[in-house]
Order: structure tokens, then sequence, then C-alpha cells
């Protein structure tokens, strides 16, 4: 394993309420590769940008963030280079009140960078430089046993499965240690076809889903992963592949939710004018896992999913725009019903 050192530090909520703050332990724990993200002043091919704003991104720290600005207690696990850039992205998210205890600052591997091409009307290009990355040396042991007992929840994606083999590994094992521990493993295959053809990625990914309570793909992932095109269909093979709970991103209809006693479709928030969708699936994962956290229904776990969602969409980065607590209005048909800590 390449050399490295922890750096600790505290968690603080910075905003809101917090939800579950006088219980010790963690209401979330996610691992995986974050990134510093260069976007262009211009709109344009890169070839003609001279001007970049510097900030971060990473889905499972993109989680961890929305997650904290809505009052709970996340903790992030991962690999940086012991470089500027991965100091960078270490005192950012240590900054927005996310446990950085875990993570490890390696000598040997550069933290990555990606820069978003933007274009008026369609999603932007995204262009990655990772490979060989610290995050991507990540190994099983850079998992505590004793630390990701302390929560609630594990959240994965299907990014850091792709990234290696030890992270792949990686990935097993805190699978193993969730089960073994009781903690509810939440699992957004967050697909990218950069990374692996698509027949590995249903592959590997299909049997992460098969050892998570809930999955939450978009509807071109679903169909990726079971072949299926609708909503409803795609939720079932995931139900019948072993989850207890499926969501099902449908973009601006909003989210269909399933499990083997309940399922409904939930209408997403009109969003007046979209800046910048990427991000808006982890603020939505994010939502979701709030309410779920609150105590909230599945249906009302995921109509906040859709609002944080639709806040994610409207500010360029992904995470600039994700909500604090302050900003989601509780009017989402839950009049005087307290939350509950889980």
């Amino acid at each position: 394993m390449p050399s490295g050192t922890h750096l600790e530090s505290t968690s603080a909520v910075l905003s809101g309420e917090p939800v579950c703050q006088a219980k010790r332990g963690l209401d979330v724990v996610t691992f995986g590769e974050t990134m510093v993200l260069f976007n262009p002043v211009s709109v344009g091919p890169l070839r003609y940008a001279n001007q970049f704003e510097k900030t971060i991104g990473g889905a499972e720290s993109n989680l961890a963030i929305g997650l904290t600005r809505l009052g709970h207690q996340v903790g992030w696990i991962s690999r940086l280079g012991n470089d500027e850039f991965g100091l960078f992205v270490h005192n950012f998210i240590r900054g927005e009140g996310v446990d950085t205890s875990q993570v490890v600052f390696d000598d040997q591997h550069p933290t990555a960078v990606f820069f978003k091409e933007r274009q008026i009307g369609r999603e932007p290009n995204v262009y990655y430089y990772r490979k060989g990355s610290a995050a991507s040396q990540m190994t099983p042991a850079d998992i505590d046993p004793s630390y990701l007992k302390r929560a609630k929840y594990l959240h994965i994606t299907g990014i850091t499965p792709a990234l290696s083999d030890s992270c792949a590994k990686t990935v097993e094992y805190a699978l193993q240690l969730a089960a073994e521990n009781g903690v509810t493993v939440v699992f957004d295959p967050n697909i990218r076809l950069k990374l692996w053809t698509k027949e590995k990625a249903r592959e590997v990914l299909m049997k992460i889903a098969r050892q998570s309570d809930i999955v939450m793909p978009g509807l071109e992932e679903g169909e990726i992963l079971t072949g299926e095109t609708s909503p409803e269909r795609i939720a079932a093979c995931l139900l019948e592949n072993g989850s207890k709970l499926a969501v099902i991103k449908t973009g601006e209809r909003g989210a269909y939710y399933a499990t083997k006693q309940d399922a409904d479709y939930v209408a997403g928030y009109p969003v007046q004018q979209i800046i910048d969708p990427i991000g808006a699936g982890d603020a939505f994962a994010a939502g979701v896992i709030s309410g779920l956290l609150r105590g909230w229904t599945y249906r009302e776990a995921v109509q906040l999913g859709n609002r944080v969602g639709a806040y994610a969409l409207t500010v360029v980065g992904d995470i600039e725009g994700l909500p604090f607590w302050s900003q989601i209005s509780l009017d989402m048909d839950r009049p005087n019903k307290p939350d509950v800590c889980r």
C-alpha cells in the first residue's frame, strides 16, 4: 500500500438545525474519489477558455456535503495526493463540516482533476484526468471497521469499484462490514462509461445492488443494469435481485419508488432554468437519505430528494447549489409531524 498519513479533524454542522447531533456516532459514512474541478468562465470549447474557477467534485463528497448542510453527521473516507490539490480538497470538505479524520494523504500518487466544458442549453462535456490517482489506490486497509460500524447508513456509488481492482475490493470489504454490523447500505450506481464497459458495469453493479438495502439509479442506469426500460420494471428487477427499496430517478418527472409492499411516482419540483445538471443526482440522494434519517415515509423522503435535487440544478458546480436545511420548506404534506432520529 502506498505510504500516507491520516490528518485528524472534527465534524461540525455549519447550518440549519442538527437532526441527530445529540446521539453519538455518525448518520452516514461514504467513501470515494473527490477531484479538483476547473469550471471555465466562458462558454464553448475548452481550447478557447483562458480563465477557470477552481472548486471540487466527487459523487460521494457531494452527498456528504449535501447531508451535512441538511443537518446530519457524515464521515467521508478517501485517499488524496499529498500535494496542494489534495490539501485544497481536504480543507474544502472539512470546512463544510464533514468528518475527514479517515482521509489518507498519499505521498506517491496525485490528486485527480477534471474540467467541465460549458455549452448553452446542453449538459457540459466533462474531461477527467484521474488515472493513477491517489484515490484509485484505496484498499480495504483504508476502511476502519470501528469507524464504519458507528454509522447508521453506508453510502456507496458505482464509480469507486470502476477505479481499480483494489477499489473494487475495498467496496466488497465495506459491504461485508456493513452486513456484519447492521449498517443500512445505500447504493447509487452512478455509471461512468468512460471508466468501464456496460457489460462489466452490469456484472459488478448488480452484485453490489444485491447486497444493498436501497438502490437509486437513474432511468438510463436502470436500463443498463436490468435491461428494462420502465421505472416499474427496473424497480421490480432490483427488488427481485435482493434490495428492499428501489428509487428510480426520472428527470423532470421526479422519481418512482418501490418496495415489496408499496410503490408510487413522486412528482418533481419545477425548475425555471437548469444551469448545471451535474451533481443533481447526488443532491437527490442526500435528500432521500435525510428524509429516511428523520423518520419520514418513503414518499416524503423522495419528495425531499426531489426538492434538494431541484436546488442543485440552478447553480454552476457540483456542490455550490446544495441547499442548507434552513432553505428547505417543511410544507410537503407533513403538518406538525416532528422529526425523529433513527
